[in-house]
């Protein structure tokens, strides 16, 4: 959409109802404000795998954290008193009810601490997916019945302090996985925020009357001021003024909308006050649109299952067959005590303490490693959807551009410097908030500013003033016609460039005496030094297609394209596109065959983010782009896409490397502790088993701990 600036640009006490003060009215998000509640995070995990961390089975961060805590403090006196600790570290305890603290103690962890899992292998079992849940359970079940037993006089085993740290570690596991679960809902509040509490009611007599939004009905006239949003979808009836829909359709010219042009909900006026009829509330509005499609859309995204839990399921096959078949054979050998044992030392040597650590340690890491580089990873699996992703949609204002005009281009007619043609324009926009003029006075710094008086606004036209005892104007082509001004061939040149750039061009014309034009310039949204090294870096990491969205013109992304270097047949540039079109645009890629990272900052990106394999929020953009995405950028440098994906990559390999290492090892060990070697005099105890089990969750710790050398800036990389 073309904008030109013909529209008032100062802010006056009487754009509004007589004495009103001239103030902006924000929205917090008050009850009710938006289309309703917000759905519930879709089921985490598919298959088999963590099945069971939703809402139902009531698991939250908090939830886990304080079990965490307390099997801590818990485990600690138990491993302590464990006659394998005390014998391996040389040390001896001594108290009355010693022999209570492991029973007393790990019963508590048992049931307290285990209770997730336990529920976890139910819903395992029910749903005929076994995971890492029913292997979890089936461990911990199992060294307790041990343990108990062995309590009883039945067996002289010590797994009391194995199960308690089994189950306390995997309680931190699982804390650390709940921290991305809640999200759903926070991107449908921060939408709901863009509305406002109040409206200025006008009633039939012409009185003003501020009222909760909630009391405005379908026919109602409310009063918008500069600086206020609209509350609710309708038409002008009254006034002119531009409107900054930057937050809804992308576009990042503030928006001139006259009587009979819609305006929509969340909007704001950004120069003058206009009288808007509702036709709109609710679930009507453009911005419940909006919000059914983040919904949608985190609906639809989730249910990729965690490569830990696809290794599990084997391990749980694994390990229960070699269990079984170890009880068997041993007990067809007419050795029962040795079948329990083996049976015994399988399961809990193939406890999955160290596939358990295997991703939530490495995303911890990597979580902190990327928090210092300026980026927040919001998604625990967003991070690792990153290494696969081949194409990449950036938005292009707020993200590419900085979503502010600066001036392009000066162009003076004979007679005339470029030099004067800013200063004198900046002397007549010095007293205007338009958006627009004020790039004009900050681009007149270096030439210093003219002074002007007697500032008025030219509805329709511009904005006028008297500089150095001369009238003069600045508008755009309304004032041209208004002046039956011809434009001379050098500014005839130039506007015809600049137009192909989708630039808005304003002019500069002298009004004492006959009308006479001196220079124009061009306003363009200034693309980021660091986009095109952004982009750059992508290529370089293998991104196959790079491809820019825009609400703006056709002119103005191409011309943005063009500067940042796409290349023609394979990158991609979509323009004038709406916020459903967005969504679309994320879903096409997807369905090409492309793994989709969306990088955007405002409301319109929201349900593309959401969709997208990976979203990406700058972290300078709204609250809503912010918490539709799994990772957000704390800066507003689009490089950090690429140190997204750079760190993606090198947390991936230390996840496969972890997930490697713990499944040989049960490779390897498994067929040891079930006894097949026993016939050469290599076996297993439970108790070195259990040594064992928690050696290799070291060697996955100590791992996962070289990941903090991974340093984000190419240059280091």
């Amino acid at each position: 959409m073309r904008m030109d600036h013909d529209g008032g640009s100062a802010r006056h006490p009487d754009h509004g109802a007589p004495g009103q003060p001239d103030q902006a009215v924000t929205g917090h998000g008050r009850p009710g404000a938006g289309p309703g509640p917000a759905p519930a995070p879709a089921g985490h995990s598919g298959g088999g795998g963590h099945g069971g961390h939703d809402k139902h089975a009531g698991h939250d961060p908090a939830v886990f954290r304080r079990k965490f805590w307390l099997s801590l403090a818990l485990t600690i006196p138990i491993v302590f008193t464990s006659d394998l600790v005390m014998q391996t570290l040389g040390y001896s305890l001594q108290f009355p009810g010693m022999a209570w603290v492991g029973p007393v103690l790990g019963s508590v962890v048992f049931f307290y601490g285990g209770w997730p899992f336990l529920v976890g292998a139910v819903r395992e079992v029910r749903d005929r997916a076994p995971g890492m849940m029913l292997l979890i359970a089936m461990a911990i079940t199992v060294a307790y019945l041990a343990s108990l037993a062995t309590s009883l006089g039945a067996f002289r085993l010590d797994f009391w302090w194995e199960l308690a740290a089994l189950v306390t570690i995997m309680l931190f596991g699982h804390w650390q996985e709940m921290q991305a679960i809640g999200q759903a809902r926070g991107a449908l509040a921060a939408l709901a925020a863009l509305l406002p509490d109040d409206a200025e009611r006008v009633a039939a007599d012409g009185q003003v009357q501020r009222v909760p939004v909630s009391d405005l009905r379908l026919g109602d006239t409310v009063l918008v001021r500069p600086g206020a949003r609209v509350p609710a979808d309708g038409h002008v009836v009254d006034g002119t003024a531009e409107l900054d829909e930057s937050m809804i359709t992308g576009e990042s010219r503030p928006v001139p909308r006259a009587v009979g042009d819609r305006v929509v909900a969340g909007t704001v006026a950004t120069d003058s006050a206009i009288r808007v009829q509702i036709d709109a509330m609710g679930e009507d509005t453009a911005l419940a649109g909006i919000q059914r499609l983040v919904a949608q859309a985190q609906q639809a995204g989730g249910r990729a299952q965690v490569l830990a839990d696809r290794f599990a399921a084997w391990l749980f096959y694994i390990a229960t067959g070699t269990a079984a078949v170890s009880l068997i054979v041993w007990s067809a050998l007419g050795d029962v005590e040795q079948a329990v044992v083996r049976t015994i030392t399988v399961l809990v040597i193939s406890c999955p303490h160290a596939l358990g650590l295997a991703i939530p340690l490495v995303i911890a890491l990597s979580t902190s490693v990327a928090a210092k580089g300026g980026i927040l990873v919001k998604d625990r699996l967003a991070l690792e959807r990153m290494r696969t992703v081949d194409a990449v949609l950036i938005d292009k204002t707020g993200t590419l551009t900085r979503g502010a005009h600066t001036v392009a281009g000066v162009t003076a007619a004979a007679g005339t410097t470029e030099d004067d043609v800013l200063r004198l324009a900046a002397g007549v926009e010095a007293d205007s908030e338009h958006p627009l003029a004020r790039a004009i006075v900050t681009a007149a710094e270096r030439v210093g500013p003219a002074k002007g008086n007697d500032f008025r606004s030219l509805p329709g036209r511009g904005v006028q003033a008297t500089v150095e005892g001369t009238a003069y104007a600045v508008g755009g082509p309304a004032l041209l016609r208004e002046l039956h001004a011809e434009l001379p061939g050098e500014l005839s040149r130039a506007e015809e460039e600049w137009s192909k750039r989708g630039a808005a061009v304003l002019y500069l014309a002298r009004l004492d005496g006959a009308p006479q034009l001196l220079g124009a310039l061009a306003l363009e949204d200034e693309v980021r030094p660091e986009a095109r090294e952004a982009i750059a870096q992508l290529r370089e990491l293998g991104i196959r297609k790079i491809a820019m969205i825009t609400g703006d013109a056709r002119p103005v992304a191409d011309a943005v394209a063009a500067d940042l270097g796409f290349r023609p047949g394979v990158d991609e540039v979509f323009a004038e596109v709406l916020p459903a079109d967005k969504d679309e645009i994320v879903t096409d890629l997807q369905g090409r065959g492309l793994t989709v990272a969306m990088v955007g900052d405002g409301v319109n990106d929201a349900p593309a983010l959401a969709r997208a394999d990976v979203g990406i929020a700058i972290g300078a953009g709204t609250d809503v782009a912010i918490e539709s995405a799994g990772v957000v950028l704390a800066s507003s440098d689009p490089r950090g896409v690429s140190a997204t994906a750079r760190l993606s990559k090198a947390s991936y390999r230390k996840m496969v490397q972890n997930l490697v290492w713990a499944a040989g090892y049960n490779v390897v060990a498994i067929p040891v502790a079930a006894g097949v070697f026993a016939w050469a005099g290599v076996a297993l105890s439970p108790a070195a088993a259990a040594v064992l089990m928690s050696a290799s969750t070291i060697v996955v710790a100590l791992n996962a701990q070289t990941l903090r050398r991974v340093h984000l800036t190419p240059e280091k990389q």
